[in-house]
């Protein structure tokens, strides 16, 4: 992924958290991924496991394809 893929990713993930009302550790706890891993996803790091990236947008009913988002 590229670092604009990765800030939209990042930008797109917080938004949906917190429409979930969801704090950052909160978001953790539920869905077994480590909290440094949602902070680098939401910051849009570049070094991120994709199982793991989909395994977040997934708690949240999301699936990601090649061209954007969908729910």
């Amino acid at each position: 992924m590229n670092s604009t893929t990765n800030t939209y990713l990042g930008h797109e993930m917080k938004r949906i958290r917190k429409e979930a009302g969801l704090t950052q550790e909160d978001f953790a706890l539920r869905s077994g991924l480590g909290l440094h891993f949602i902070r680098d996803l939401e910051q849009g790091k570049g070094s991120l496991r994709l199982d793991k990236v989909n395994r977040a947008f997934n708690f949240f009913g999301y699936t990601l394809t090649p061209e954007h988002i969908k729910k």
